[in-house]
């Protein structure tokens, strides 16, 4: 999510992020961190989501002399990925073999990747 405000509609920030701003806290499907005065922010049309973000866990990058933030993903319990269960995909490995990612489930292995644009 790229703000220039802090406040922003909430409508906007749970879109943006997949956190329902509820009487309860910030929630996102069975985790709920409650945050101070959430009931007097459901009823809010705007939210600081500077605030927001930092108490969820979010992290927030400001742009040197701008005003302009990026706000990623959560980061709860200080870790950035949801999930490291990668998509599986099927490539040929460097003697034509087929081989899929699922395939080496259980193994170590380096993935590279390379475009030319």
């Amino acid at each position: 999510m790229l703000i220039d405000k802090a406040h922003q509609p909430t409508a906007a920030f749970e879109q943006a992020t997949g956190w329902a701003i509820k009487p309860e806290g910030a929630c996102k499907g069975s985790v709920c961190i409650p945050l101070k005065d959430a009931e007097r922010l459901t009823a809010a049309a705007e939210i600081d989501v500077l605030g927001v973000a930092e108490v969820i866990g979010l992290p927030v990058v400001k742009a040197d002399g701008h005003e302009l933030w990026a706000i990623g993903p959560e980061a709860i319990g200080h870790r950035t990925l949801v999930s490291a269960e990668a998509a599986d995909f099927t490539l040929p490995d460097l003697d034509g073999n087929t081989i899929s990612l699922s395939s080496q489930r259980g193994k170590k292995i380096v993935v590279y990747a390379w475009a030319p644009y």
